[in-house]
């Protein structure tokens, strides 16, 4: 995807820095448009779908994080970044955990949150292995079934709700069945090699993606742990 062909929502009610980032996003060609607040944002949704959604934390009315929960118990997968202003590593476990594909502090450069864009972008749909898996036949294991073309997991015949970022993982596994994936290599494949989700930040979108396939999360038999080496998919498992 080219810069020029990025459209990004920015959900903020800070006025200064929404017009600060527009500006330098329209400087560069990239559609920039903009939500004071998160009351109207799945309506906003509806009429209008931008490449990616980026959403402040701390908002009045409702937060960043109620606002992220809506979305993805709608069913809405849309990449979404979250600014965040506080220090607490809590907050941005719980955003993973909600769905968020990315975090950013405050403050922060644009040129930075355009770099965080433009990754979550690339393993939405244009990583090699997404680009390799247009190709692909869907692969079936147990009561799922994976399209790699239009990057939809089916259970039982019926699509599921994945993230890009629980969608992304997903794949990286389906891709290299019965090998051994160090959490380091996964960080790589899912975030690129320069980001900052450090190895042990993996266990959460690990832990979002064995509730939705494993019969039993605490006993998973699917992405199943290899103690001080990382995971490995059995789709034999199922």
């Amino acid at each position: 995807m080219s810069d020029t062909s990025i459209q990004v929502l920015h959900v903020d009610d800070d006025a200064n820095l929404r017009d600060l980032l527009r500006t330098f996003f329209q400087q560069r060609g990239i559609g920039f448009s903009v939500l004071h607040d998160a009351n109207h944002l799945e309506r906003r949704l509806a009429r209008e779908r931008p490449s990616i959604v980026v959403l402040d934390l701390m908002m009045p009315s409702i937060d960043g994080l109620s606002a992220l929960r809506r979305l993805r118990e709608a069913g809405d997968a849309i990449p979404v970044i979250m600014l965040t202003a506080r220090a607490d590593h809590v907050d941005r476990v719980v955003g993973l955990e909600l769905g968020a594909d990315d975090y950013l502090g405050k403050p922060f450069m644009p040129q930075e949150l355009l770099a965080r864009i433009r990754a979550v972008l690339r393993r939405h749909g244009a990583s090699p292995d997404a680009r390799a898996s247009v190709s692909r036949e869907p692969m079936c294991f147990g009561r799922f079934r994976i399209d790699f073309v239009t990057r939809t997991l089916f259970r039982d015949g019926e699509p599921l709700g994945l993230t890009d970022a629980e969608y992304g993982l997903l794949e990286i596994f389906a891709l290299r069945p019965m090998e051994t994936l160090s959490r380091a290599r996964l960080v790589d494949l899912l975030y690129g090699p320069d980001a900052e989700m450090t190895e042990r930040g993996i266990s959460v979108p690990i832990w979002r993606l064995r509730r939705l396939i494993e019969e039993d999360p605490s006993w998973p038999r699917l992405i199943q742990t290899v103690r001080g080496n990382g995971y490995m998919f059995v789709p034999g498992g199922a």
